[in-house]
């Protein structure tokens, strides 16, 4: 049986940006993506801390170092600039891989969305 479980965590991050009228999805500084392991075009979940709102969507890198969380399209209605999320990776796990699974590579951001 494969359990669903959360293998990324990008934490203390603070939208930059909010476009409406863009394709969709969420933008992300390529080198917190990195770090924490999830790729571009992934999806995630990310909860919006300051309102409460939670929404899947998919992950568009930004400049490494830049800084930027933005979110795009439809997800624009989701948070405003100033907003702090929590952006959240999953994947299907078989019994050995959970036996061996210590829990979610976790990247929490410091000062103006930088990595610590």
């Amino acid at each position: 049986m494969l359990k669903r479980m959360c293998t990324a965590k990008i934490a203390n991050a603070y939208i930059t940006k909010a476009e409406l009228h863009y394709e969709g999805s969420c933008g992300i500084d390529a080198s917190a993506l990195e770090a924490a392991g999830i790729l571009p075009y992934e999806m995630v979940l990310i909860a919006n801390v300051t309102n409460g709102r939670r929404f899947e969507t998919y992950t568009i890198p930004e400049a490494p170092g830049s800084g930027a969380y933005c979110l795009y399209g439809g997800a624009a209605h989701m948070g405003a600039p100033g907003d702090e999320l929590i952006i959240m990776a999953y994947g299907y796990l078989n019994e050995g891989e959970l036996a061996k699974f210590k829990g979610p590579k976790v990247v929490r951001l410091g000062e103006k969305n930088k990595l610590k």
